[in-house]
């Protein structure tokens, strides 16, 4: 099964610095058919305007995963951890017994990027942060482990969940498959491009709720990115 989300069907908030859509329940969206998908809670698709952000605030019992589509983003949080995460790049919170945090775009020009938020297999622990690049180069034409806390996924950010997110970026008229195990979900987004997931077309920013699937398999129509969660249910 595939569910396709289209882009515009998304709950939108506009709060002038920042331009949201989030792929499931959110904030003063709610939508009872899109409240989670396996343990993947949350993906917002956000816009941040030059020279603002997020202020420090709090999360606990959370694995949040930032990859950075254009631009960049500036992080800072109470364990003294501060860092700059490029285009391209990833960073991951995990958010454990309790940590504060900000996010800034101090960049001359608007921030775009996935937020991904994915529950931890266990409550408490100490928080932690870690940003790593991921090289488009590297996921061309195939997918690979972004963050993960899975089995074999040694150069993957670490995260406290058995889920792992992946990135792939494909030519037009190149194709690419991952199996997804039984017993698991995964959602794709495409961030760029025009793609085909199974037969079913996806258009920049569309979102795929898939189960029941032993291979996802995805070609590009024309240069695709793709970033994807498998996620235990």
């Amino acid at each position: 099964m595939i569910e396709r989300r289209p882009f515009a069907s998304l709950g939108a908030a506009q709060h002038g610095w920042l331009d949201a859509k989030h792929h499931f329940s959110f904030a003063d969206y709610r939508d009872p058919e899109r409240m989670r998908w396996g343990r993947l809670r949350v993906w917002n698709d956000d816009t941040i305007a030059a020279g603002t952000g997020f202020d420090p605030h709090s999360h606990s019992d959370m694995e949040i995963i930032t990859y950075v589509r254009e631009g960049a983003i500036s992080h800072e949080d109470s364990l003294g951890n501060r860092g700059r995460t490029e285009a391209g790049d990833v960073q991951v919170m995990s958010a454990g017994n309790g940590i504060v945090h900000s996010e800034f775009n101090l960049e001359p020009v608007a921030t775009r990027i996935f937020q991904i938020w994915i529950y931890p297999d266990h409550h408490g622990g100490e928080p932690s942060w870690g940003s790593k690049p991921f090289p488009k180069i590297d996921r061309s034409g195939a997918f690979i482990a972004l963050a993960s806390g899975m089995d074999g996924d040694a150069d993957a950010l670490p995260i406290r969940a058995d889920a792992r997110v992946l990135g792939a970026v494909l030519q037009a008229g190149e194709e690419a498959a991952y199996r997804l195990a039984e017993g698991r979900r995964a959602y794709l987004v495409l961030s760029g491009g025009e793609a085909q997931v199974n037969g079913v077309a996806l258009q920049a920013g569309d979102g795929a709720a898939i189960r029941g699937e032993e291979w996802i398999r995805v070609s590009a129509s024309r240069e695709a990115e793709l970033i994807l969660v498998d996620t235990r249910e």
